[in-house]
């Protein structure tokens, strides 16, 4: 992967979700350190939240696991240089 390009391991997401997902990852990366996740995830959801509604979610790390259920085309996984990115609205 070269430094500085997202690449989508998963989504079921509109393209423009996609690109505002990968572009609030961006941001969070300039804007706070890199060890930092629970500062990038905040800032990713309240941007998401912000611009599409209530209930979004977002993990940041380097390594993890989950299993949640989501709304349909509310969904992507993506890693931007070392770390991976969860971005999804929650679903009942």
């Amino acid at each position: 992967m070269l430094e500085g390009k997202a690449l989508i391991e998963d989504t079921d997401m509109p393209i423009n979700m996609q690109i505002q997902a990968m572009a609030s990852a961006s941001k969070a990366l300039d804007l706070f350190d890199v060890i930092d996740y629970k500062s990038m995830a905040a800032h990713i959801k309240k941007e998401f939240d912000t611009k599409y509604g209530c209930g979004w979610q977002c993990v940041v790390g380097s390594k993890f696991g989950c299993f949640f259920t989501h709304s349909k085309g509310t969904f992507i996984y993506f890693t931007l240089e070392t770390l991976n990115f969860l971005v999804f609205k929650g679903s009942a």
